[in-house]
């Protein structure tokens, strides 16, 4: 397989979630890798490309135990450490930050889970400082005016108010699974921008990678035009020459 980790920052330099829906449907894979529209940024030019570091979450079928007054400020962490003992070296395992690997997107699988915000302000950062690039879950996030103003990265399906512990349970890592009703395996290439989220099966990311650069380009080319014509100040959108430039060990010469 292709080594993704040094593939999707060629994803990440010009091309749109579109360029790349475009370029699946040259490889035939169409729709099959369009993450339900549902699940959307949180913010307006949030946008990432990584290799998927997966993670399956199911609905928990037991709640906290009731504590006292003084253990109240360490209520989830008590539950967290009791479901670790519980579980013995398993549970060790399944300690995600010591999987994070820069460039990542953290892709998570909630097995229809009721309203639960598994990600937050706190750990959504943690994992974006141990250098993942990304999160995309079929579920809630939560604190999101911090998540907003932090411009943490994190596209969900929603906005949730509770957190984990007694609703939901990591129980897998780096394993495939289901998001938005697309297969996700480690190392997949995952893309988000503001039209959505989108998979690009490993085994097809280099030619997916020539087709949407090729579209890209020529988008550009054909928008710079239009700018022209409208007497439009020319951006960075319409920079073909740069994008061309930047992707000529890819698609040569245009």
């Amino acid at each position: 397989m292709v080594d993704t980790y040094a593939l999707a920052p060629r994803f990440a330099k010009f091309l749109r979630v579109t360029d790349v829906t475009d370029g699946l449907d040259a490889v035939g894979r169409a729709d099959l890798t369009l993450v339900d529209p549902a699940i959307r940024p949180l913010w307006f030019g949030m946008r990432f490309w990584g290799p998927a570091l997966t993670m399956r979450v199911v609905p928990a079928n037991q709640r906290m135990a009731p504590i006292s007054r003084e253990e109240a400020l360490r209520q989830h962490g008590i539950w967290f450490s009791q479901r670790e003992e519980r579980l013995g070296e398993f549970g060790r395992n399944l300690r995600l930050n010591e999987r994070i690997k820069p460039g990542c997107v953290v892709v998570t699988s909630t097995g229809g889970a009721k309203e639960t915000g598994y990600w937050g302000s706190a750990n959504s950062m943690g994992v974006q400082a141990a250098g993942a690039v990304g999160i995309v879950t079929e579920g809630q996030c939560r604190d999101t005016d911090e998540v907003i103003l932090q411009r943490t990265p994190v596209a969900c399906r929603g906005i949730g108010r509770p957190i984990i512990p007694g609703r939901v349970e990591l129980v897998d890592l780096e394993v495939p699974v289901g998001c938005g009703g697309v297969l996700v395996r480690p190392g997949d290439i995952v893309g988000c921008d503001w039209d959505g989220v989108v998979v690009v099966p490993q085994e097809v990311a280099e030619d997916v990678l020539y087709f949407a650069a090729r579209i890209a380009i020529e988008d550009k080319k054909s928008r710079r035009r239009l700018y022209e014509r409208l007497g439009k100040e020319p951006d960075e959108t319409v920079d073909w020459e740069s994008a061309a430039e930047y992707y000529k060990d890819v698609v040569g010469s245009v």
